[in-house]
């Protein structure tokens, strides 16, 4: 076997892995940069198993019947009740874990049994997504108690344990089915057992907000997330969405026929209320975090809107993917992932364009000539200057002033930008154009301007 010539063992933090893991090598972030199964011992026979050291759990050495980590401590044979999942945003039902599974344990890896692929996949993701992020205030998981978030959560608690970072956990339940408040509990008891500090289990009402079932569920939950974010101070939020998740996106983007910025799919990383908002397994499978649960003795809860037919998301899960994957092969989902991740970056490289047009300053009180006309002109945008910019930075400076005057983000479409831009580029001396907001915007002396 491949390794240090001290004998490190295959669970050990070393990239030459032998081949009770896989052909492949396995990432040393998944365990540590620098630092052995065995904590400093580089003495571990190739095979952990009776009379020998197990892998490190929680950053100590820790025999060959203690189970996996969570919370920054080793946790014995059992721990604390299974939870269920994190769904496809959109979709997401009650964010909470089936009180059947409340009494189920996770059971330590047996003598002899290396890390998963999948679970070290998981590791190594979280572990780059915390990278760079102050370390003043916990990492706060969004934890709906299924595969997904589930996942993320048991590789969060691992890799902040290690980094000497505290991990906090919020689990929202929507109250959109029977026992979904037993379910948020279930799930809070859990993260508590296994070492998050705080835990919240959060009651939203969906009844009521704007959109469909699934815009109005997802605006609650991301409202609960963000206040506890607030409450905790925390350094970032954690979601669990997946490769599959972001497939899935894009295509339900080319359906609404959404342009650059749909079909870049869900970014990686956000500001939510000024807190960094990160995805850490968008480029991991579905099939992973499910494999990773298994691998951890976890039984996620399985959110039955996630396979509901009335929800968009859920027949393209069912149907539209298994099908492009019989016709295409498997490299479709990656693909479609592939490409949200390149015109995201074509689209923020439009977004700084557009903000540094905003931000032009207004022409010199002196009369001083300048290159060209300022952007923003008493109050209102230049029509001149609107017109010499290339379209796709005219439509951002539109919707994004379009924001500024009140226009709520989520009800400004394309329509309305279009209506904006036909000001300036199709004038015929058309009328003010309505905005979501009861916001008015007309054409007066070569300027755009609110009107009332």
């Amino acid at each position: 076997m491949a390794g240090r010539p001290s004998s490190v063992g295959p669970l050990a933090g070393d990239s030459a892995v032998g081949p009770v893991v896989g052909p492949g090598s396995v990432d040393p972030l998944a365990w540590d940069s620098s630092v052995d199964p065995v904590v400093g011992d580089s003495s571990v026979g190739p095979v952990v198993g009776p009379g020998s050291v197990g892998p490190v759990v929680g950053g100590s050495a820790v025999g060959p019947a203690v189970g996996p980590v969570v919370g920054g401590s080793a946790v014995g044979s059992t721990v604390g009740p299974v939870v269920g999942q994190s769904g496809a945003e959109p979709v997401g039902g009650t964010s909470c874990v089936d009180p059947a599974v409340a009494g189920r344990h996770v059971r330590g890896a047996p003598p002899g049994v290396a890390l998963a692929p999948s679970v070290a996949t998981l590791r190594v993701a979280v572990r780059r997504a915390l990278a760079g992020l102050p370390a003043d205030g916990p990492v706060l998981v969004a934890c709906s108690g299924g595969p997904d978030s589930l996942a993320l959560a048991v590789a969060t608690a691992f890799v902040t344990s290690r980094l000497g970072r505290r991990a906090a956990l919020v689990t929202v339940d929507h109250g959109l089915q029977a026992g979904s408040a037993e379910r948020a509990a279930a799930v809070a008891d859990w993260a508590a057992s296994v070492g998050f500090d705080p835990v919240e289990a959060v009651p939203v009402t969906v009844a009521g907000r704007p959109g469909g079932p699934e815009a109005a569920a997802r605006q609650a939950r991301y409202q609960a997330l963000s206040d506890a974010a607030r409450r905790y101070r925390a350094s970032a939020v954690l979601l669990g969405h997946t490769r599959d998740d972001q497939a899935e996106t894009v295509l339900l983007a080319l359906a609404r026929g959404a342009g650059p910025r749909g079909l870049a799919g869900m970014p990686a990383r956000r500001d939510l209320a000024g807190v960094p908002l990160l995805r850490p397994l968008l480029d991991v499978t579905r099939a992973q975090t499910r494999d990773a649960c298994a691998a951890s003795g976890l039984t996620p809860w399985q959110d039955p809107h996630n396979t509901d037919p009335s929800y968009a998301r859920a027949r393209v899960r069912a149907d539209v993917l298994p099908a492009l994957v019989t016709a295409l092969g498997e490299g479709v989902l990656d693909n479609l992932a592939r490409t949200a991740r390149l015109l995201a970056a074509d689209t923020a490289a439009l977004d700084d364009l557009a903000a540094a047009a905003l931000a032009t300053p207004p022409p010199p009180s002196d009369g001083a000539a300048v290159d060209r006309p300022p952007l923003r002109d008493g109050g209102g945008l230049s029509v001149v200057a609107l017109a010499g910019l290339p379209g796709a930075v005219r439509s951002r400076v539109l919707h994004a002033w379009a924001r500024e005057l009140g226009a709520p983000p989520g009800a400004l479409s394309h329509r309305h930008v279009d209506a904006l831009d036909a000001l300036v580029t199709a004038w015929r001396g058309q009328g003010a154009t309505a905005l979501p907001g009861g916001v008015r915007v007309g054409r007066r002396g070569g300027r755009l301007l609110p009107v009332g």
